[in-house]
């Protein structure tokens, strides 16, 4: 199995928004020297607008439609040009049944960032431009509501650390090629 997995070149990073997946997707691909794809911004490139800007102008289900036609051409580029990529999802991508099935069905390996939901409040407190985040006791629930698909990951390390104690966490884990200094 090791082998296997040590072969998959599609690695997402999934978690509550606040869990640091892009920070963290960034130092990892860095530090291994594979590509990184940012979901929110491969959507925000393709549609010239912010996520807030299409949640206010189109609605959650045209973000999400959205979001599934971004993650299908990143998921085919990586399979396509077989280039080791680590992926920063959406807070809520795979909690989408469709977006989840892309990435099984692609080797993808999931890795949960897992951070207690009071630090998640503390870091989203500051963080205006998160169309989401309207309230404390709706942010209880949507973290609540994506919970189950979060477990669904291949692995789970804690986020509330600094980003490079993630990262070492994640490299921990003995499921990348060993990296030669």
């Amino acid at each position: 199995m090791t082998g296997e997995i040590r072969n998959r070149k599609l690695v997402c990073l999934t978690g509550f928004m606040g869990s640091g997946k892009s920070t963290t997707a960034r130092l990892l691909a860095s530090q291994l020297g594979w590509a990184h794809t940012d979901l929110d911004k491969r959507i925000t490139e393709a549609t010239g607008a912010s996520i807030p800007e299409i949640f206010a102008r189109s609605g959650e289900s045209e973000f999400r439609r959205i979001e599934s036609e971004q993650l299908a051409r990143i998921v085919a580029e990586s399979v396509e040009t077989q280039k080791a990529r680590i992926v920063s999802l959406g807070g809520g991508t795979i909690a989408q049944p469709q977006n989840l099935k892309v990435l099984r069905e692609n080797g993808a390996m999931l890795i949960w960032l897992h951070c207690p939901i009071e630090e998640l409040l503390h870091r989203c407190a500051q963080i205006t431009d998160r169309p989401l985040f309207r309230d404390e006791a709706s942010f209880r629930r949507l973290y609540e509501e994506r919970l189950p698909t979060y477990e669904l990951a291949d692995y789970r390390v804690e986020s509330h650390l600094e980003p490079p104690r993630v990262v070492e966490q994640i490299l921990a884990l003995g499921i990348f090629p060993r990296v030669t200094v």
